[in-house]
C-alpha cells in the first residue's frame, strides 16, 4: 500500500466513523425562541459546562483554552442572556 493509499484509507475510516456517530446521536438544536440561540456554538458549549458546575479552571482544562478566555466567554454569555450570575446560566 502506498503512502497516499494509506492516508486515503485512514481518512475514509474517520469519515465513516463520524457518519456513524452523527447517525447515533441526534443533534440538539435550540428552538428559535430560546435565549441560547443568541449564543455562538462555542458560547453554548461553555454555557453547558458552566451549567454543570465546572469552574473556569476546569473548563479551561477541558477545552484546552486559557482561564482568561473562559472568563471572557462567560462575561459575554451573561451579557447576551441578560443574566447576573453563573448560577443563572444553568437555569436558562
Amino acid at each position: 500500500m502506498t503512502e497516499e493509499q494509506a492516508v486515503e484509507y485512514a481518512l475514509s475510516e474517520e469519515e465513516e466513523q463520524n457518519a456513524r456517530t452523527l447517525d447515533a446521536v441526534p443533534e440538539e438544536q435550540p428552538r428559535p425562541d430560546e435565549p441560547t440561540e443568541r449564543l455562538t456554538p462555542r458560547e453554548q458549549e461553555l454555557a453547558l459546562l458552566v451549567g454543570r458546575g465546572l469552574t473556569n479552571r476546569q473548563i479551561a482544562q477541558e477545552l484546552s483554552i486559557s482561564e482568561h478566555t473562559v472568563a471572557s466567554h462567560v462575561r459575554k454569555i451573561l451579557k447576551k442572556l441578560e443574566l447576573r450570575s453563573r448560577a443563572q446560566i444553568s437555569s436558562s
